[in-house]
Parts: C-alpha cells; sequence; structure tokens
C-alpha cells in the first residue's frame, strides 16, 4: 500500500517534493478537500497514495474516521473513472505516458489481449494492493473493459482499503499507524492471493 510512500522518502526530488507537500495538507483547514482531491488526481495520475493524509487525519480525527474514508471513496472511484476516460479517449497523448512513467508501457499490447477476461479481478487487487490503482484504471478504459464492471469493481476495492484503514485507526489509534503504513499493503495483497487461490481452487480441483 505505501510503496508510493517510501518512495516519496527515498525517491525522486520531484517525488519527495510531492510527498512533503501531501504531507502539509494534513494540517491544512480545509484538509477534507485536499484529501479528496488527492485521492482523485491519485486514481488517474499523481504518485503519492491518498492513505499519507487520510492516516494522520484519521489520528488527529477518530470520531470523523469513517467520514474520511467514505471522502477518500468516492473521490478516489470518481477519479478512476478520470483514469478511464484518460484510456479509452486519451491514452496516447495522457495515458501512455503515464504508463511510461510508472515502467508498465512495454507489455502493454501483449497484456491488453488478455486482460478484459480477467479485468474486474485486476481492478480489485489493484484497488487494494501497492500495485498503482492509475495504471489500472487507465488500462481498462483502453481495453473497452465493461464500465459498469470497472465501477462496481472499483467501489467494491476502494472502500475495502480505506474502511480497513479507518476501522483499525479508530479501533486501535495512533499504535497501529506503523502496521497500516509498512505491512498493511503486504496483508492485503497476500489475503488476496489466499482468495483466489481458494477460487481457483474450487473451479479446477
Amino acid at each position: 500500500m505505501q510503496d508510493d510512500a517510501r518512495q516519496g522518502k527515498t525517491g525522486t526530488p520531484m517525488i519527495r517534493r510531492l510527498y512533503n507537500w501531501t504531507m502539509s495538507l494534513a494540517e491544512s483547514p480545509h484538509a477534507l478537500w485536499a484529501l479528496a482531491l488527492v485521492a482523485f488526481v491519485e486514481s488517474s495520475v499523481f504518485p503519492i497514495p491518498p492513505d499519507i493524509l487520510m492516516i494522520p487525519l484519521i489520528v488527529a480525527r477518530p470520531r470523523e474516521a469513517f467520514k474520511i474514508a467514505g471522502i477518500a471513496t468516492v473521490a478516489s472511484v470518481l477519479g478512476g473513472m478520470l483514469g478511464y476516460w484518460i484510456g479509452s479517449s486519451a491514452f496516447e497523448t495522457l495515458g501512455r505516458p503515464v504508463l511510461e512513467f510508472y515502467g508498465k508501457d512495454a507489455y502493454f499490447d501483449d497484456f491488453a489481449v488478455k486482460y478484459n477476461e480477467y479485468g474486474a479481478w485486476a481492478v480489485l487487487i489493484a484497488g487494494v494492493t501497492p500495485f498503482p490503482y492509475k495504471v489500472i484504471t487507465i488500462l481498462s478504459g483502453t481495453t473497452g473493459l465493461s464500465l459498469p464492471v470497472f465501477i462496481i469493481a472499483s467501489i467494491t476495492a476502494r472502500a475495502l482499503r480505506f474502511f480497513v484503514v479507518a476501522a483499525l485507526l479508530w479501533k486501535f489509534g495512533d499504535p497501529i499507524r506503523d502496521f497500516i503504513e509498512r505491512r498493511l499493503g503486504l496483508v492485503f495483497t497476500l489475503l488476496i492471493v489466499i482468495f483466489l487461490g481458494g477460487f481457483y481452487a474450487v473451479k479446477y480441483l
């Protein structure tokens, strides 16, 4: 979950500046609007995940934990729809440069052929794991994944990710913060692997 966040600490100067700017928004009187903005643009182009802003907000305002998670979810799904549009209508001018920035353009043509068969799963997995969600939103539009399927998968994935974070912080407060920032993405990834393994076993064994 926090790969981009760690990149903000150790990556390029531009990423570090964006990371520091995002963190500073938590102190703003308009922090909730800032969270909505970050969650929106992160789903299509922005490299810093909204968790970076959401976590300190919830720690500071535990009574608003689920409101904050709801704002992040709605804004992220709307931003995902922008990513879908970029993929479907502006891939060469906007989508491909984004994929190149994240190093995901090299295998795009081969991947796109098979994408729609597993598109909903791809959206779900990217929505809760450290894989850049923006890459999947653009690919979904480019390959013509069903828009209703994309929206449903996005809502499910983003709500799961943000509300689990909110619930943990609401229940345990700041002591759980290190686990969320360092290990929750791995936990989500393992759960997805177990779930898909069980699905495969039921279907083929």
